[in-house]
């Protein structure tokens, strides 16, 4: 069924868990992802960045997306990652994503107020829930180029969202887009911090790389959504050469695809079990 992020993360941030939030590329993605979701019995987010959408558009994975969605027994929303401008969110709300994410991190911070209130007054309108961010996450996603890592100030996350309107919000804890060359230095502390600051479910961007056991960590102090990306893209990556390896007269795209959808459904598993999400749909 499709759905919005909003009843979601409110469901999450009051029951425990996190709703695991899976960047997809293509249609084998969706599929796993959807069908991973589907076996644990846990409501799932589908997201695309502005890279993806620059090599398939808006309309064309909304359209996907959803009928997907729609035929899955569990909650399905389709959401905007790291939106990067007032017009592609718009251009996602017109192709019927339930989700926006607009991420003025980079901005100054009077300039990211703005930009993210101007989002959420158009989405608003067709009933579609935002996520903003505040600090930022580091490292490189797509075309997002981060930067260094900046840590959320808890009481500034109350300005924030009392002045942008954002259902949800991403902070920064010292977690970073991309494979990690060394182990990150979190502040898991922030999250209880900012929750006594803000009533808005919270959001934790970089998953991917991070042990499951600090992921199930970060859901117990209150995160309600958990990004993952780099790793769906690894392991569909890897399955996929492995398979042309061993059979490489193939020519037939669904040949190995399949390998590599399944490779994906397990990975999605294994993070739905750290978000402690199985059984909650």
């Amino acid at each position: 069924m499709y759905a919005t992020t909003k009843d979601l993360l409110y469901r999450a941030a009051n029951g425990g868990y996190a709703v695991g939030a899976f960047n997809a590329e293509n249609a084998e993605m969706v599929w796993a992802i959807i069908a991973a979701a589907e076996e644990c019995r846990a409501p799932v987010i589908i997201q695309t960045t502005p890279g993806t959408l620059n090599y398939l558009g808006p309309g064309y994975f909304a359209g996907m997306a959803r009928s997907a969605a729609e035929e899955a027994s569990i909650p399905v929303a389709l959401h905007l990652d790291h939106g990067s401008s007032f017009e592609l969110a718009a251009r996602c709300l017109e192709a019927g994503y339930s989700s926006i994410m607009i991420d003025g991190s980079k901005l100054s911070y009077e300039e990211n107020v703005a930009l993210t209130a101007r989002v959420c007054k158009a989405a608003g309108d067709k009933g579609v829930p935002v996520e903003g961010e505040l600090g930022i996450v580091g490292g490189k996603e797509d075309d997002t180029h981060a930067g260094a890592i900046k840590y959320t100030d808890p009481a500034q996350a109350a300005d924030f969202a009392s002045r942008t309107g954002v259902s949800s919000l991403a902070i920064a804890i010292g977690t970073s887009h991309g494979f990690y060359n060394t182990a990150p230095i979190l502040d898991l502390d922030l999250i209880t911090a900012t929750r006594k600051f803000v009533a808005i479910p919270l959001v934790m961007h970089g998953a991917s790389g991070l042990e499951d056991e600090i992921v199930s960590r970060a859901v117990g102090l209150g995160m309600a959504k958990v990004n993952f990306a780099t790793e769906l893209r690894g392991v569909y990556t890897k399955a996929v050469r492995e398979y042309l390896a061993a059979n490489p007269e193939t020519f037939d795209p669904k040949k190995f695809g399949e390998p590599a959808r399944v490779a994906v459904k397990e990975l999605v598993k294994s993070k739905l079990a750290a978000c402690l999400s199985k059984g909650r749909a």
